[in-house]
């Protein structure tokens, strides 16, 4: 199973974040994608108590044989993503991780508050290919 990306599915910004992901995606078809409101995004978050009121995308690694599955937010989640983009974009996630966390959650809140404004209105419309990777 693939990560998967949850995002708010009704932000602008977001939406316009995951066609940025989908057009600079490295090997496509490795991530998934799933809006927080919905049934997976649900699902996820009575599995983790933890994210009740994690007003952030969420990184989502399916658990393995040999580990649990992983989370990972703000930040985190956003540089999990970097990775499975052509480059530049994996290097400079390699570079931002030498800013400390709280700095780097800080910029994202930041960003994360004026999203709304920043995006417009949510407008994701994926290929007949793309949309099978968008869980619901």
């Amino acid at each position: 199973m693939t990560p998967v990306l949850l995002y708010d599915g009704a932000c602008g910004f977001c939406a316009r974040s995951v066609a940025f992901l989908l057009r600079h995606e490295r090997a496509p078809g490795a991530l998934r994608f799933a809006p927080l409101d919905g049934r997976f995004g649900a699902e996820v978050r009575a599995r983790h108590p933890g994210l009740a009121g994690v007003d952030s995308v969420i990184w989502l690694e399916p658990a393995a044989r040999d580990r649990a599955e992983r989370l990972l937010v703000r930040s985190e989640a956003a540089l999990a993503a970097s990775a499975y983009l052509r480059a530049p974009w994996p290097l400079l996630g390699r570079v931002a991780r030498l800013v400390p966390r709280a700095l780097r959650d800080r910029a994202y809140a930041l960003v994360a508050r004026h999203r709304r404004r920043l995006g417009g209105a949510a407008c994701l419309v994926p290929t007949p290919e793309e949309r099978t990777r968008f869980l619901t």
